[in-house]
Formats: structure tokens, sequence, C-alpha cells
């Protein structure tokens, strides 16, 4: 920003246009960071596919799907951000669940987690 006239009243407006662009920013980077990569409409769409309706929230294979999802979207923040260890210990946590949920599955019902496994290509 640069002065054109050196009376103080433009001084000021000058001050004020130059506060409302850094405020402006800083809103703008909080609109950015708050944008959530797992939408509701995103969640229903997993529970739907992988559950059978959008309201069959509790069954193993659409939390094991959203858990996939999941850890896909932090295997790519961690990618770009290697010393984030808070993200990479929930990672783990992630996995973990993702990983009980699919020994209870094959536990129980071979055949549905022959199918989540095929579905979601997960490596095992």
């Amino acid at each position: 920003i640069s002065m054109v006239y050196n009376s103080s009243s433009s001084f000021y407006l000058i001050k004020i246009y130059f506060a409302f662009y850094l405020k402006l920013g800083y809103i703008c980077s909080l609109i950015k960071r708050h944008t959530m990569y797992l939408s509701s409409q995103v969640k229903k769409d997993i529970f739907k596919k992988h559950g059978g309706t959008e309201k069959n929230t509790g069954s193993s294979e659409s939390q094991v799907a959203l858990f996939t999802m999941r850890i896909d979207h932090l295997t790519g923040h961690l990618k770009k951000n290697k010393k984030d260890f808070g993200t990479q210990r929930s990672l783990l946590n992630l996995v973990g669940k993702r990983r009980a949920l699919l020994d209870y599955l094959k536990k129980n019902d071979l055949m549905r987690y022959r199918a989540i496994i095929k579905t979601l290509d997960i490596r095992k």
C-alpha cells in the first residue's frame, strides 16, 4: 500500500482498508479451514451403499467403510505433513478400530467379511 497524499485523513483511510483486508483474509482462511471432508451427505451415501439404508449407521460394514474413508483422508494429510504426530496417532487408532471390526466380521460372518474386503479393496 502506498500513500498518495501526505494528509493524515488519507493515511487513516489506508490504515482502515489495510485492516479490513487483513480481517477478510483471516475470515477466508477460517472458512477454508473448517470445511469438512466428511459432510453429512457423504456419510449418508456411505451408509446407504454399505449398510443398506441411510439410517443403518451401526452395521459393521458401514462402520468399516466410514473408517476406511477417514483413514484415506488422514493418510493423504500425513503425506503432506510428515511431522504431525497427533494425526499419526489418531490414524493408528482408526486402523486398530477398523481391524477390530474386521476381526469381528471374520469371526461371525465370513461371507460379509469377504464382501466388504472386496468392495473397499482393503489388503488382507
